[in-house]
């Protein structure tokens, strides 16, 4: 247990030092494209709802949890992706189309028979699971040092 528990902390202060530095990177970047670049009000809504529609995607059940395995597993089937999440067979289907029409997930049929169906990640997947989980870890220990602190 303590050597868990020693990994755990080790693991959450490696991860706060590079959010803390990557935050810092991206606001320096944000600061000087704004010092630099005239943006308009319109070039700014436009990005704006391109996010929006990012995360909408993404915060939606099951996305991040498909996302997620498929970058553990690196390629697995239907029923085994099924098997892990508890999800029904019809909403696993729609989300696989929609991830995959958006690009973060590759679909590959093998003839059979059986006929097989794999699915794996496509860079775009690769990355935003890598760029999500540091937010949602940030987001969580922020809500976590919050609730501890109202106590």
């Amino acid at each position: 247990m303590d050597t868990q528990l020693t990994l755990s902390n080790e693991l959450r202060k490696l991860v706060e030092a590079r959010i803390e530095r990557t935050l810092r990177g991206v606001e320096d970047t944000l600061r000087f494209i704004l010092e630099n670049q005239e943006i308009s009000l319109k070039d700014l809504k436009e990005d704006i709802q391109s996010l929006e529609e990012s995360f909408t995607l993404l915060s939606q059940k099951w996305n991040l949890e498909i996302l997620y395995t498929l970058f553990l597993k690196s390629t697995i089937n239907f029923s085994g992706l099924k098997k892990i999440l508890g999800v029904n067979s019809r909403t696993l289907s729609d989300k696989l189309k929609s991830l995959k029409r958006y690009g973060y997930i590759e679909r590959m049929v093998e003839a059979g028979p059986p006929l097989r169906v794999k699915y794996t990640l496509t860079t775009r997947g690769k990355n935003t699971v890598l760029l999500a989980l540091p937010l949602l870890y940030y987001s969580s220990s922020l809500t976590s040092v919050q609730a501890s602190s109202k106590t």
